[in-house]
């Protein structure tokens, strides 16, 4: 795919979709190829957890920092951190069942706790040295990878024990021992747990202030992905490091309208109303989640859905619920999904969008009654057959105008109506 700038990207779409990072400093060298990227592509669909230290105050990952906690005294919470249900081998069986292809594991947030055995982590703040004594990052990835899922780890590279991150300049040596531990980390989780397929950085951007890319003079993310590059040389990165990555991402639940993206894109969101575990929690509704897959879908993006474990590492019935609601969707969907491509059509935002596997075209109808009230379709290619993804034949009519879909009534969908095209050769 074509790699735009923020400003080519800008002037040529109008959109609600909120690109983080377009500005990150260019490293073509870095750049995937084609090929790797593809699989990233097909899969369309992931599963995101957030789960750590935070978890067991349920005030979300960000407490730390809102309440102005010391860090010694946060520190405290390592000394009862020991997750009875944690299970990754049935967390990954829920994700295979939800029809995620992929997954990214939260191995670090901003609090600056490591969930796997960190060396390189300032004061051995990580979770072997904790009340659990395990390594999470090692039970994840191999859970995951056995029952067939890729794996992804995110990774902050900010930490809020450093006074230095909020004064790096003012505070240079401190700061220096943030990077110092950067580095360190970023190479033991690229060197010490196989192959890694996705490594999703978040919180580059220097004292809460500015963009990824402002940070850039500090993390020398081209010198830091370089160290990736050597030891998982496929790996897909994300562009929150200051280097623009391999894709694009768009965070939050706001929605989505406007063009095809011709970029690889993602979008993230919580399927709860936090990031990470909160016992008053509420779920989204389901209606609204797929909805928000669907648009993504339809305009070339995959979706990362992220659940929130509870301090034990067990997933809240609610979020379980609805993962299985997703899944089968999914399953019934799913030809008209994986593998595909945005279009050729753009989509009319919230009515309905196109999606494209060789010879076939998939149209998704959310809103019946505006799709009824459309004019024909404006579609190019020559149509040979239309049916539903049970077989059922869909009358229609092509001429110099488009093409008019009928769907008889009884076999309206309530959130997407499929119809399968089959395009003449």
């Amino acid at each position: 795919m074509k790699e735009m700038s923020g400003a080519e990207l800008a002037s040529m779409l109008k959109s609600s979709i909120q690109l983080k990072s377009l500005d990150g400093v260019k490293a073509p060298e870095l750049k995937l190829s084609e090929e790797d990227m593809q699989w990233w592509r097909d899969a369309k669909l992931g599963l995101f957890f957030h789960w750590g230290l935070y978890s067991m105050l349920g005030r979300g990952e960000w407490a730390m920092f809102n309440e102005k906690i010391p860090a010694d005294e946060y520190a405290k919470l390592a000394e009862r951190f020991n997750p009875r249900h944690w299970n990754p081998e049935r967390m990954a069986c829920l994700a295979r069942e939800a029809g995620m292809r992929y997954s990214v594991m939260v191995t670090r947030h901003h609090d600056g706790f490591a969930m796997w055995d960190s060396p390189g982590s300032h004061g051995g703040f990580d979770s072997m040295r904790a009340a659990a004594n395990r390594d999470f990052v090692k039970e994840y990835t191999d859970a995951f990878r056995n029952a067939g899922l890729r794996v992804g780890l995110y990774y902050s590279p900010m930490d809020w024990r450093f006074p230095g991150y909020f004064e790096p300049e003012k505070l240079g040596d401190n700061a220096a021992l943030m990077k110092k531990q950067c580095y360190a980390q970023i190479e033991e989780l690229t060197t010490r747990y196989g192959p890694i397929d996705i490594l999703w950085y978040d919180g580059g951007w220097l004292a809460h202030a500015g963009t990824d890319a402002d940070a850039a003079w500090f993390w020398e993310p081209v010198k830091l992905n370089g160290i990736v590059r050597r030891h998982q040389p496929t790996c897909v990165i994300n562009p929150r490091s200051g280097w623009i990555g391999d894709f694009q991402c768009d965070e939050g639940t706001h929605a989505i309208t406007g063009n095809i993206l011709p970029i690889d894109w993602e979008k993230c969101f919580s399927i709860a109303t936090h990031w990470s575990y909160d016992p008053e929690e509420r779920v989204m509704p389901f209606e609204e989640i797929i909805k928000l897959m669907i648009d993504c879908f339809v305009r070339g993006g995959n979706v990362l859905l992220n659940v929130a474990p509870d301090p034990e590492g067990e997933l809240p019935p609610s979020q379980v619920e609805r993962l299985k609601q997703i899944g089968a969707f999914m399953r019934k969907n799913g030809e008209a999904i994986y593998g595909t491509t945005a279009g050729p059509i753009e989509p009319v935002d919230h009515v309905y969008g196109m999606t494209r596997r060789g010879s076939h075209l998939y149209l998704h109808v959310q809103d019946r009654q505006a799709f009824e009230n459309i004019g024909p379709l404006p579609l190019e290619q020559r149509v040979a057959s239309c049916r539903l993804l049970d077989g059922s034949e869909v009358p229609f009519e092509q001429n110099g105008q488009g093409i008019a879909i009928r769907v008889p009534e009884e076999k309206w969908e309530p959130l997407d109506t499929v119809v399968r095209l089959e395009i003449q050769e």
